[in-house]
């Protein structure tokens, strides 16, 4: 590719010069002789699957296989537009986020030509893991034998620098020790002891990262997921987060594939606060195209928890991407847990320690990170969202999966591009023996099915699970058909009382006016009419039209989407 003076003002702002073995690696890089660019950028129809490639099992068929033939089964090509594979790769733990060797296909998973087939009826998402490495990487292996070439490919920090103001995800320690052809290496881990993060202030690890980022695009990825992003860049004496730099490599990456590989979608993965974490929008044209919405899992949930859907309305009031180019990536929940972190500054601790208490309550586990004065907080929720909205040993199952669909109807109808987990899909229970036995929080929502166990737990008559899994696809059938939902439709919050109710208007381009209106209590409401036009006559969620009357009455945990039809 050509080096033009925005990738070369970049590789400067990144390390001051303009490295040969990065410039003459660019280089080598040639556009894909046809783009991959769709019409427009996205949709009402792009609705994500998050899933793992060996999340079910069959006899006779690679995982990757067996998961294709339960989507196309279940007519899910229909309703669903992008899988997103979590990381496939070779790995040692973490289930799949401590990667070997980025450009090879676990053979326990299946193949490059079994992603390439699910890719003929899905487009599909794949994770660039580019923080760090596995410990059994050749490169580390490489590094810790001292040979040429690998010499400063990770990042050996000195125990005794002042490591004080580094922002830590984890309660467990930044430095781990490990014996090298040169003595004890006390290596950065940002994660874990077995993640050994990579050193990109040499150029040669950015290129080989860059290169691994456009194959990935060239394999079929039409969204590629930035993981852990924001820990990028290191700077001793700093936070160690969203440091210029890592923007700057985030504009790069977002610039080689707009050149090489165009209409490839970038989206960062920062599970920060919501102000740091659209940050990485850049100026709305120049680096992600999406980042998550984080704040949107821990905010419903306090919103249904506190029968207090105030600070949900005021914050939805304030939420806008920069430009037409740019957009959110919804969900509620993913492999990792629910974060916390994005709640500050928007509810107070006391509301963050309660949401703590409820998840314990319902099963679930609550993950620490380590702050600056050596004291723990709670960092992640780790709990199935179907068992964070409800104790399911307190509520029968057609209120229970009322009030889970509730949420994913809410999080369905929001500007952005929509994510749903396999296990929201199934509507999976908390997997306490996984966490036993391995003793990792985050096993509760990684649960893998047998195919023949999923389709009798989801075939179940009256079973949670089946009416989930059949209440999710009314959903997505009905969304896909509204011009309403695509991501450029605007958004206006309606000033509805904050005591469990909440309500929004979404306006397309092509004019359709969408009223989403929910109620988050136990009880039933009635929302005043003169505050939703009574042109909103029809639910599509109910298949009903009706007189508002004096109101529009709303039974517990109720969405409707009400349209002039």
């Amino acid at each position: 590719m050509e080096i033009d003076s925005t990738t070369s003002d970049l590789i400067q702002q990144i390390y001051g010069e303009l490295p040969e073995v990065l410039i003459q690696g660019l280089e080598k890089l040639s556009a894909a002789p046809e783009s991959q660019s769709h019409d427009e950028l996205w949709c009402e129809r792009d609705v994500v699957l998050i899933t793992y490639a060996d999340q079910v099992r069959s006899s006779g068929l690679s995982p990757l296989q067996a998961q294709k033939q339960f989507l196309l089964d279940h007519d899910l090509e229909e309703l669903i537009r992008c899988v997103h594979l979590l990381p496939f790769c070779p790995f040692t733990s973490d289930d799949g986020f401590s990667v070997v060797d980025y450009l090879a296909v676990d053979p326990d998973v299946g193949t490059w030509q079994d992603i390439a087939e699910l890719g003929q009826d899905f487009d599909l998402m794949f994770d660039l893991v580019l923080n760090h490495a596995s410990q059994k990487h050749a490169w580390f292996q490489a590094y810790l034998r001292g040979e040429d070439g690998f010499e400063d490919f990770f990042i050996d920090q000195d125990p005794m620098a002042d490591l004080s103001k580094v922002v830590r995800p984890r309660s467990l320690p930044l430095l781990t020790p490990f014996e090298s052809s040169k003595g004890t290496r006390n290596v950065w881990t940002t994660f874990s002891a077995d993640q050994v993060d990579l050193n990109y202030a040499n150029p040669r690890v950015m290129y080989l990262m860059l290169e691994t980022l456009v194959e990935y695009a060239r394999r079929g990825a039409r969204i590629i997921r930035l993981d852990a992003i924001a820990f990028l860049w290191k700077e001793p004496g700093t936070e160690c987060i969203h440091l210029p730099r890592t923007h700057a490599a985030v504009k790069l990456m977002r610039r080689i594939l707009d050149k090489v590989v165009p209409g490839t979608l970038v989206l960062t993965e920062t599970n920060v606060p919501h102000q740091e974490n659209v940050s990485y929008f850049g100026n709305g044209h120049d680096e992600a195209h999406m980042v998550y919405q984080f704040s949107l899992p821990p905010l419903l949930l306090d919103a249904i928890h506190n029968a207090d859907t105030s600070v949900l309305r005021d914050w939805l009031s304030t939420i806008q991407p920069p430009t037409e180019a740019t957009t959110f990536f919804n969900f509620t929940a993913s492999h990792d847990g629910v974060g916390v972190r994005p709640l500050e500054g928007i509810v107070s601790q006391e509301r963050v320690e309660r949401l703590a208490t409820i998840v314990r309550s319902h099963g679930g586990r609550v993950s620490t990170r380590r702050q600056s004065d050596g004291t723990d907080s709670p960092y992640e929720l780790n709990i199935t969202y179907l068992e964070a909205v409800a104790d399911s040993s307190k509520v029968e199952p057609q209120d229970h999966s009322r009030c889970f669909l509730a949420t994913q109807a809410i999080m369905l109808s929001l500007p952005g591009i929509p994510a749903v987990y396999f296990h929201s899909l199934v509507g999976s229970p908390n997997d306490l023996g996984a966490v036993s036995e391995t003793g990792q929080n985050r096993r509760i929502n990684r649960h893998k099915y047998d195919r023949q166990d999923l389709e009798d737990v989801i075939a179940r008559p009256q079973g949670l699970q089946c009416r989930v899994f059949e209440g999710y696809r009314r959903l997505l059938s009905v969304r896909i058909s509204q011009s309403a939902f695509h991501p450029k439709a605007s958004m206006e919050v309606l000033p509805l009382s904050g005591d469990g109710l909440l309500g929004f208007i979404r306006t397309a381009v092509d004019g359709q006016r969408l009223a989403v209106l929910a109620n988050l209590t136990h009880s039933p409401r009635v929302i005043p009419g003169d505050l939703v036009d009574s042109m909103f006559a029809y639910d599509e969620l109910a298949s009903e039209r009706f007189l508002q009357g004096d109101g529009i009455p709303m039974r517990p945990f109720q969405v409707r989407w009400l349209t002039a039809n």
